[in-house]
């Protein structure tokens, strides 16, 4: 039989013979507070109809070992019907029980029933994670999308605990040996959103009511972050969210109660469960975080409600049509950000940060169109990616623009209605805003949705006798391994120098561009203009390139320009040119320090100080490298004195600067910022911060391991010890090399929060000489990585110990090599070495040039 990695047809034939009358599964998981024990008891019963007389199909369960497996009152032998992976099911009649009675694993990758114990009282934590299909690792089901059914879950737990589901709470008792919990049957819902949270959560709860809709609300996390929980926050951020999309869907949220707990060691920034939606514990700040971490979680909190009504209620058939779900949520979690919270300036972090995760994406040699060809569980495994979530959300940011918000939104409407508790493929959604908005959708969903690839839109004008515009045209461009170009609906801005010294829009046109070449007629006569911004209010998806007077402009007067979103466009657009090598990386660097310091959105700057660190670390050219660092090093401290004591922005700069740190003074600034000898005004060296500090200490050498055993003795926490494994592994020392390679790579010992930590603290950009005996371990192991361990796990090796630091054609040359002679390696694992090695390949070309200036 075959394995786990499900396929397309695999599933599609299975929807034509079954459908799901419900699922009853009950978990035991005393288990869980006893260290030796590796499993726990689940037991599930399937009821499900048959189209044909007769015939055989498979129920999907990963677990150690099969009790039982009674189908329509028959025992059939584990040994005979169970591979492992699936349990094999033949003679069906047209209405069927099963029972299956199974130990499943407890899981230390965050994959399945994922137990942790925490270090700081020995408490121990579950909960599960399933998208795509791992609800199969907890109990026995058909793991597809589109066999949706109502659940009942009973969860049998150890003594003090609590336990949640998707479903209220019915019942709960409490016995000699632990509590049973029953919870209310839900809607028809997929397995991947089915959800357990247990153990000793602190958990708070309020109510939303509008009218006469009254949701209860719950936030959960570990008792040891209690008390840093601000759940009084993430209830005001939920509750404007729920009215957002009560007024614009007209769809009342249809799954009962609204929990939200934030769980230790997850992989990923939230799940949409419905009901018990998850997230990363890191939304719990420990210390003092920028608005923008504020921003950035709640437009996670909304995000995953967007998803209630765009996955939940209405979901895609299969992971193809994936952007069906994500896209839609990404758009109207920044849509709800901006129109619903106190961040109105949402749109502005879209156009820098998100889309960037787009612009990368987008051309890489594995880009793939909106609507993806997702063959098998695997591919789906790796759709999730800046194509799917923001480049999406981007296309309907310019769906709205094209067809019309009201029309946007009453086909949203019509979707919900039409297919509610169902599944729907592309035309379903083409379909209703056809009808919305009268637009002919086939056109618009094959230039957008169905081709992959980014257009580059470059303005070129020409001017009269008397200075003023004669004809302004927008050139559109594609790459000739992706050479459609599409319609775009744009803003062009035309900006100029004022007396006073800023840079200020004085014209503005609306426009469809099509085609290679597009006359653009309303700016003709205008004053000539000082910038050309051809995005302007960013409302297609497009790199933004400059004539050249607009780029003498934008590299001498970035800072000037006045409106924040048009200048997070022209950072965004600079930064594509460093990418694409038509910008020195010492150039971008230099707009950093000049423009930097007075950039007032401090999303944007953060943004600017990431990009820093990329452009000087793989972009620059080696020789210039050191000089670089000095530089943002000295321009960092600068503003770092200079900026508002107390302010977000202060606290931005405390941290870029530790992360350019080099020079005996720096490391001694951060060692006695750290001990309490030097004070910045206003700057709160929290314990946050002194982690930062302490990794840099750590990687230059400055500070042994006995201070990284003191500072995990003052902060004994699973945080601490995230922290302490980093800081260890960053150590510069081929003894620490090893060590931390051998952790990762050689044993699965480590925890998927511990592993993240190893291999941060293992790829240090000063210690490439250290690192470079691993360039050829790594294309040795990699195929037995992928085949030994769990997909999250190994994702995370393969990724993030790409030799991306040993920027050499050898490198380059070696992936090469190990995609040619490994043609029959999983198409997964191809493609994230095909990525890696693209990243390579753009840096040695960014190098080349930087080179050259």
């Amino acid at each position: 039989m075959p394995g786990e990695n499900l396929t397309r047809d695999e599933a599609h034939e299975r929807a034509g013979l079954l459908s799901v009358d419900g699922y009853d599964v009950a978990l035991d998981l005393r288990s869980a507070v006893r260290p030796e024990e590796s499993t726990f008891r689940s037991v599930t019963t399937i009821r499900f109809r048959a189209t044909e007389l007769g015939s055989a199909t498979f129920v999907d369960l990963v677990a150690p070992s099969v009790e039982s497996v009674v189908l329509n009152g028959r025992e059939l032998d584990p040994a005979v019907v169970f591979d492992g992976t699936r349990i094999a099911l033949a003679d069906l009649e047209a209405v069927n029980e099963l029972v299956v009675d199974a130990r499943c694993a407890y899981s230390r990758t965050g994959e399945g029933m994922h137990r942790f114990t925490d270090p700081e009282d020995g408490e121990v934590y579950l909960y599960t994670q399933y998208e795509p299909a791992d609800a199969r690792r907890v109990f026995a089901n058909f793991e597809q999308p589109d066999l949706k059914a109502p659940y009942r879950f009973t969860v049998t737990a150890p003594e003090g605990w609590t336990v949640w589901s998707n479903g209220a709470e019915e019942s709960h008792e409490e016995g000699a040996d632990g509590g049973v919990w029953r919870f209310a049957e839900t809607e028809p819902i997929s397995t991947y959103i089915t959800c357990v949270v247990a153990g000793p959560y602190h958990y708070v709860t309020d109510t939303y009511r509008r009218g006469d809709l009254e949701i209860p609300l719950g936030a959960l996390c570990r008792k040891g972050l209690a008390r840093h929980f601000d759940a009084e926050d993430i209830f005001t951020v939920t509750k404007q969210g729920l009215d957002f999309f009560h007024e614009h869907f007209d769809y009342p949220y249809p799954f009962g109660k609204y929990d939200q707990a934030f769980v230790p060691e997850y992989n990923i920034g939230a799940m949409e469960n419905p009901g018990l939606v998850t997230f990363r514990e890191e939304f719990v700040f420990r210390g003092k975080v920028t608005r923008a971490s504020y921003e950035g979680r709640a437009n996670v909190i909304l995000h995953e409600m967007a998803h209630m009504w765009f996955g939940d209620l209405v979901t895609m058939r299969w992971w193809d049509d994936l952007w069906l779900k994500e896209s839609f949520a990404d758009f109207m979690g920044a849509l709800s950000l901006v129109e619903a919270t106190r961040f109105t300036d949402g749109w502005i972090t879209f156009a820098n940060r998100r889309k960037a995760w787009a612009y990368r994406a987008d051309q890489l040699p594995s880009t793939h169109p909106v609507t993806a060809d997702i063959r098998d569980l695997q591919d789906a495994k790796l759709n999730f990616d800046g194509i799917t979530y923001a480049k999406g959300a981007s296309v309907l940011k310019q769906l709205v623009a094209y067809v019309g918000r009201d029309a946007f939104l009453e086909g949203s409407r019509r979707y919900f209605k039409r297919h509610a508790h169902g599944n729907t493929e592309l035309g379903d959604l083409l379909s209703v805003l056809a009808e919305t908005s009268g637009r002919d959708m086939a056109e618009w969903s094959r230039a957008w949705l169905q081709t992959a690839g980014v257009n580059s839109l470059t303005p070129e004008v020409s001017y009269d006798e008397q200075g003023r515009v004669r004809e302004l045209v927008v050139l559109q461009e594609a790459a000739p391994s992706h050479p459609v170009l599409r319609p775009h609906r744009v803003a062009i801005g035309l900006y100029r120098r004022t007396d006073a010294g800023t840079v200020e829009r004085y014209a503005r046109a609306e426009a469809d561009v099509a085609g290679p070449r597009t006359v653009i007629g309303e700016p003709a006569g205008a004053e000539r203009p000082d910038l050309v911004l051809v995005n302007d209010e960013d409302l297609t998806y497009c790199k933004a390139r400059f004539d050249a007077a607009s780029l003498e402009t934008v590299l001498g007067h970035l800072g000037d320009v006045t409106d924040p979103l048009a200048r997070a466009l022209c950072w965004s657009a600079v930064w594509n040119m460093t990418r694409d090598a038509l910008l020195p990386a010492r150039e971008y660097i230099g707009l950093v320090l000049r423009f930097a310091g007075a950039e007032t959105d401090i999303g944007v700057l953060q943004s600017l100080h990431q990009q820093a660190n990329t452009a000087l670390h793989h972009y620059t050219a080696p020789a210039w490298r050191p000089e670089g660092r000095r530089a943002l090093a000295e321009g960092a401290l600068r503003e770092l004195r200079r900026a508002e004591p107390g302010s977000g922005h202060q606290l931005a700069w405390a941290r870029f600067f530790a992360s350019v740190a080099m020079s005996e003074d720096e490391l001694r600034l951060l060692s006695r910022l750290l001990d309490d000898t030097e004070k910045i005004d206003g700057l709160d060296v929290d314990q946050e911060l002194r982690w930062t500090f302490l990794e840099t200490l750590a990687s230059e050498g400055a500070v042994q391991e006995d201070a990284i055993a003191d500072e995990l003795a003052r902060d004994a926490t699973a945080s601490g010890k995230r922290h302490q494994v980093r800081c260890l592994a960053a150590r510069p020392s081929a003894a620490v090399k090893a060590q931390a390679w051998a952790s990762v790579v050689e044993s699965d010992a480590l925890s998927n929060a511990l592993v993240e930590a190893t291999i941060a603290g293992f790829d240090q950009p000063g210690q490439r000489e250290l690192l470079a005996p691993y360039a050829g371990k790594y294309f040795a192991v990699i195929e037995r990585v992928w085949a030994e361990r769990s997909i999250e796990i190994a994702m995370a090796i393969v990724r993030g110990l790409f030799p991306i630091l040993q920027a050499r054609q050898e490198t380059l040359d070696a992936a090469d090599a190990w995609l040619a002679e490994h043609a029959d390696a999983p198409p997964a694992l191809r493609r994230l070495v095909a990525e890696s090695g693209d990243d390579l390949a753009r840096a040695l070309r960014a190098q080349a040039r930087d080179a050259a200036a």
